[in-house]
């Protein structure tokens, strides 16, 4: 039997691509999988900085004893901190082409992560939508992000706009996915571990309890946080998210909004942390229904917040803790006490943010 020589094998090999510059409308297609690069680790040193960028002050991934009271190993990261990891690690084979992120759905935050978990990512492309002026389109992607032991600690639907590399490449025929409108209350991970009798009120800032809370209230969360162009460059990068639009300004001058737009959720991070002031007893996000960036944020702004309470209900098998659904409405440079939110047909301009999302609450 023949053998091949190194040489011919090398010759007969096909040089793979050395650099990327992502994907476009057209690379994608119904049913591929992908798998993300860079598995990252996750440290204390990422709680701390993210933190820092933000002030969220929730007891539970602030303090390690608060923590284990309750049951868990330790202080969890903040639950977005880990959306955003899992979410950037997406961005160069989704996104890194894209107009807008448009929307969420179907988020589920199934464990906790701690300092020392490594968190990696894959989607699934679930649906493919062209524009009418066919220079873009809708992806949908269904992203699964686990950690070194591949558990999955978290589960969500986005989809994202898309630029075409080439607008007269045919698309696919159209394939839009049905989503729920909301996470079930039974489909919500409650650890049979917590333990909420030892649940520290004077620690955690607030007496009020879920059965505080009526649905039809709006909270005003009072404070306002400007948005600083170091600062919201910093989050990004700490998610390790490429996307052009939120790093380079000669790529933004050719865009339509002409300057660096801020990561959509940059803002959801801010708005959760304005939300401690009237909801501090909210100590973790169990699910996020949906959510809708309604307008742009730049730096500059100065980011608000209101919530509105749109349900509540027991968690089936337990006394001591429940879930509020929540409305949580970030604007900007328009401070939140008119509760502002639709214009018309449309939203408010002063609008960023309206997230709708699940989180546990002592009873």
């Amino acid at each position: 039997m023949s053998k091949t020589s190194p040489s011919q094998a090398g010759a007969a090999r096909t040089n793979p691509p050395k650099i990327s510059g992502g994907n476009f409308f057209e690379d994608f297609r119904i049913g591929q999988e992908i798998r993300h690069a860079t598995p990252r680790t996750v440290t204390a040193g990422d709680q701390a900085v993210y933190t820092a960028l933000f002030g969220s002050r929730f007891a539970l991934h602030s303090s390690a004893p608060f923590a284990r009271a309750l049951g868990y190993a330790g202080a969890p990261i903040d639950d977005l901190l880990a959306f955003h990891i899992v979410f950037g690690k997406t961005v160069p084979d989704v996104s890194l082409n894209a107009v807008a992120n448009l929307g969420y759905a179907e988020c589920r935050f199934l464990a906790p992560v701690y300092a020392g978990d490594t968190l990696s990512a894959r989607s699934q492309v679930i649906g493919l939508r062209e524009n009418a002026n066919r220079q873009s389109g809708i992806v949908y992607v269904r992203t699964i992000g686990t950690n070194q032991d591949g558990a999955e600690v978290i589960s969500y639907v986005r989809w994202v706009m898309v630029r075409k590399h080439d607008p007269a490449h045919a698309a696919p025929a159209p394939t839009v996915p049905t989503t729920a409108d909301a996470v079930a209350v039974t489909d919500l991970v409650v650890s049979a571990d917590l333990i909420m009798a030892r649940y520290d009120y004077g620690a955690a800032g607030s007496t009020a309890r879920w059965d505080d809370y009526a649905a039809g209230e709006r909270i005003d969360h009072v404070d306002g946080l400007t948005v600083e162009e170091a600062e919201h460059m910093m989050a990004t990068r700490l998610y390790q998210n490429t996307a052009r639009i939120h790093f380079n300004q000669f790529a933004a001058k050719s865009d339509r909004f002409g300057r660096r737009l801020i990561y959509g959720g940059h803002v959801i991070s801010l708005a959760r942390a304005l939300s401690f002031n009237g909801l501090a007893n909210a100590f973790r996000i169990a699910a996020i229904n949906g959510g809708r960036h309604a307008n742009p944020c730049f730096a500059g702004d100065t980011v608000f917040a209101w919530s509105e309470v749109l349900d509540k209900q027991a968690i089936p098998g337990r006394n001591d803790v429940g879930a509020l659904r929540l409305r949580l409405v970030a604007t900007k440079d328009h401070p939140a006490g008119d509760f502002p939110l639709r214009s018309g047909e449309g939203y408010d301009p002063d609008v960023l943010l309206d997230l709708d999302y699940w989180v546990l609450m002592p009873r």
